[in-house]
């Protein structure tokens, strides 16, 4: 990982959403809702969890002043997130207000896709941009033991939906689970080269509600690349530095088809990271690790300016620490889970 400079005494003139190390984040995670129509085992119990009070939940409203204020800040890609994203009834109206917005920021979803097909000609014709489907496994059986329900058939409608309606390029984020579903990772490529989505393997991050993650049992970046290789010619794609990408990309037999893995434990990215996330309930947090979180609904509803809730942001964004710290005897994985916080 590429060593952060020291940390800055103050923020600069005139800076934007800077933290101590210099990273400007630019990419903003806004989770529309903590609930979700799945239940998967590395994210939260088969009883699902006590889910947010409708009344903390930000309104449209609240949610469109926010972001505004993150755009005005130089904030360039809001990615909706959840829970499942596509439970919030106002969901199309949410990307319409979005992308009104001047100078207008690109946008992006990540969604269990189980709903997609009805709406994701809606969602593009109100601005969204491009989706990104969770999809785990092709096999029946590994789907439903990994996120509890049998909606493979409905997951698979929504990303052809979504490449019909133009929300390319489709991508596939996949967590391989040891004993569950790492013997698939070929075959979910396979399937995915051969329909035009764009797989993404994403390492299993300690998230979960239950806080039963270990790093032992963890299927690596490493182990996914060997498995694939089994079966693919995997090449560095040519592109140079990935910035704040957090995937590293690989022609796949040559190209011009990728696929990426995104070792977010094994070789994090924190050093590049531009990201910033606001919960649901008006929380903005600078990390997904985060242990602390600055409150803007609250000052929100109380009559703060625009300026005054920009003030929170700068100040949550300038207390950002250099890295997640996973692995190091201190760390504490946050209280709230991945559904809580956004992907």
């Amino acid at each position: 990982m590429t060593r952060l400079p020291d940390p800055r005494p103050r923020p600069p003139a005139g800076a934007a959403l800077v933290d101590t190390y210099g990273r400007v984040a630019q990419d903003l995670r806004v989770s529309v809702t903590d609930r979700c129509s799945f239940r998967c085992t590395y994210c939260m119990p088969a009883e699902g969890l006590p889910w947010i009070p409708r009344a903390e939940m930000l309104t449209d409203d609240e949610l469109l002043r926010l972001v505004a204020v993150f755009v005005s800040a130089g904030v360039t890609q809001v990615r909706l997130t959840g829970g499942e994203p596509l439970l919030r009834r106002s969901i199309v109206d949410l990307v319409a207000g979005i992308g009104e917005l001047r100078p207008r920021p690109s946008i992006a979803m990540t969604t269990n896709g189980a709903g997609l097909a009805r709406v994701a000609a809606g969602l593009k014709a109100a601005g969204l941009d491009r989706v990104n489907v969770s999809l785990d496994t092709i096999d029946t059986e590994q789907f439903r033991t990994l996120t509890r329900r049998d909606r493979l058939t409905d997951v698979i409608e929504g990303l052809a939906a979504a490449a019909d309606a133009g929300l390319t390029p489709v991508k596939v984020n996949a967590v391989a689970m040891r004993g569950v579903n790492d013997d698939a990772v070929i075959d979910l490529l396979s399937w995915c080269l051969e329909r035009g989505y764009e797989l993404r393997f994403i390492e299993q991050m300690p998230l979960d509600a239950q806080h039963g993650w270990e790093r032992s049992v963890m299927v690596t970046a490493d182990e996914i690349r060997a498995r694939l290789a089994t079966r693919f010619t995997l090449s560095p794609a040519p592109w140079g530095d990935r910035g704040s990408a957090p995937a590293q990309r690989f022609l796949v037999d040559g190209g011009p088809a990728t696929v990426g893995i995104i070792a977010s434990v094994s070789a994090p990215f924190c050093s590049a990271c531009d990201r910033v996330r606001l919960t649901a309930d008006g929380q903005v947090r600078n990390c997904l690790f985060s242990e602390r979180e600055t409150d803007l609904r609250g000052p929100l509803r109380d009559g703060a300016s625009d300026a005054d809730l920009l003030a929170l942001i700068r100040g949550e964004m300038w207390r950002k620490g250099p890295a997640h710290g996973i692995g190091r005897p201190d760390f504490h994985q946050p209280d709230r889970p991945m559904s809580a916080i956004g992907g």
